[in-house]
């Protein structure tokens, strides 16, 4: 890794992320580290940062939009019976220190704060490997505890009146391309089939023509991403894949996540990043090899 403050993510001496610590954004869009750009081993993003569709959605990291009423995702708020509405309410996640950094990862302290108070210690350990020469996988453990004195819960526009809207957890914006990319797990295909569903994996795989009208035959990325402790194998998926591709953890999906102080919660999730368009039998064979890593 380098030695200032975004680090470069390295898999057997290749770059394939940068990690930004403190990425200048306005209040809106809830300031928070992030890995971006991310890409394959033979250098296709896959990952995009302030995109013109969600200005707020920030490569890969972690994004709630409701810790006891305070956004730490951006934009706009879900408000029960108002909709999405532009609210003061936005928190920030500050990077304190690197506990351990190396070229293929890290262990960084983060503390979320809002109004002045700070509400949330983040441990979040990130882990890059190499599975084969075209595959690579990202490791992201991420553990908040309440660190003030009363009881916090987590919450989403899902737990907030907004059906469909359990987003909040691990998010990662891919890369919007001409054509939207597919999406399946192992017994289903499609957005609507995937979204909000619980799954042992679930992948995402794009053209890799971003700027081309037409979509070529070969090439492109696939993104596999798997639950790898039984409570993130239990949260719901969040999938997009029509009006902008993402994926992401649902922390809050039917009821607010209670918080008591001093308690923690903890989220690991492995995703393969590999080059090509990946089959269900692939898919499945390297995630399985990546999360017993």
């Amino acid at each position: 890794m380098t030695t200032n403050d975004n680090p470069v993510l390295r898999v057997a001496g290749r770059p394939v992320g940068r990690y930004l610590t403190r990425p200048e954004l306005p209040a809106r869009l809830s300031p928070r580290p992030c890995l971006h750009p991310v890409t394959t081993l033979a250098g296709t993003a896959v990952t995009e940062f302030r995109p013109a569709d969600h200005t707020h959605h920030l490569g890969v990291g972690v994004a709630v939009p409701d810790v006891e009423g305070h956004n730490f995702w951006g934009g706009r708020t879900f408000v029960r019976g108002r909709g999405p509405t532009e609210l003061d309410d936005h928190g920030s996640q500050r990077h304190v220190s690197f506990q351990l950094r190396d070229p293929d990862g890290f262990v960084e302290e983060l503390r979320w704060i809002a109004a002045g108070t700070e509400l949330l210690r983040e441990r979040r350990i990130v882990a890059a490997t190499e599975l084969t020469d075209s595959a690579w996988a990202l490791d992201f453990t991420f553990s908040l505890t309440n660190v003030t004195s009363g009881p916090l819960s987590i919450g989403s526009p899902a737990t907030n009146g907004r059906p469909g809207a359990a987003y909040g957890g691990f998010f990662w914006r891919a890369r919007k391309e001409a054509a939207a990319p597919e999406v399946f797990t192992a017994d289903r295909e499609g957005e609507s089939a995937v979204h909000g569903g619980r799954a042992g994996w679930l992948a995402l795989a794009g053209w890799g023509s971003p700027r081309s009208s037409e979509v070529e035959s070969g090439g492109g990325w696939t993104l596999v991403f798997a639950g790898a402790t039984e409570d993130t194998r239990r949260d719901p998926w969040f999938v997009r894949s029509t009006e902008y591709p993402g994926v992401g953890s649902s922390l809050a999906s039917e009821e607010r996540l209670p918080l008591p102080p001093g308690e923690t919660v903890v989220r690991r999730i492995v995703t393969v990043v590999a080059d090509g368009r990946l089959d269900r039998q692939d898919a499945a064979a390297l995630v399985r090899r990546a999360v017993s890593q």
